[in-house]
């Protein structure tokens, strides 16, 4: 786990899973599943049939507090990596960034990688919610991806 400085404003935690990537990747790449491992109590719900399949992709998610974000992928790879710009719809991203990047390891299981990035963030009232983005945050997801994954 690294922890984040304010100068850097990135933020960073890994994890082995006990799955293949192609299962992670999965439970990532479909916003219809991200509420189920989300350790930042920020998901509640994302409709089915938006499963991100390249960059440019735009899913919609609804918050805990019933705001909707439209995420932007501008990063991907199948089974690899992906990342998002969320925003609210219409409007331009802000820029904080989430990435997930997978790389297989030994006996079927995967280093997973997940990175809060708010370097470009431009919205100053956003920015209590980035700073308490932190690794133990990132780590949750982390853990219930793990256990999402492996009981897969």
């Amino acid at each position: 786990m690294t922890e984040s400085s304010a100068e850097s404003r990135v933020v960073s935690a890994e994890r082995e899973i006990a799955a293949p990537a192609a299962t992670i990747f999965e439970l990532i790449a479909d916003p219809a599943r991200q509420p189920e491992w989300d350790g930042n109590d920020n998901l509640a719900e994302s409709g089915a049939g938006q499963r991100v399949r390249a960059e440019g992709a735009v899913f919609a998610t609804t918050l805990t507090n019933g705001a909707v974000r439209h995420n932007h992928v501008v990063e991907f790879e199948e089974g690899r990596r992906i990342a998002w710009l969320p925003a609210e719809p219409d409007n331009t991203p802000p820029g904080h960034l989430w990435r997930w990047e997978l790389a297989p390891a030994a006996d079927g299981r995967t280093l997973v990688t997940h990175t809060y990035d708010w370097t470009n963030l431009t919205d100053p009232k956003r920015e209590i919610r980035a700073r308490a983005t932190t690794p133990d945050k990132l780590r949750a997801s982390l853990d219930n991806l793990a256990s999402a994954a492996e009981e897969a």
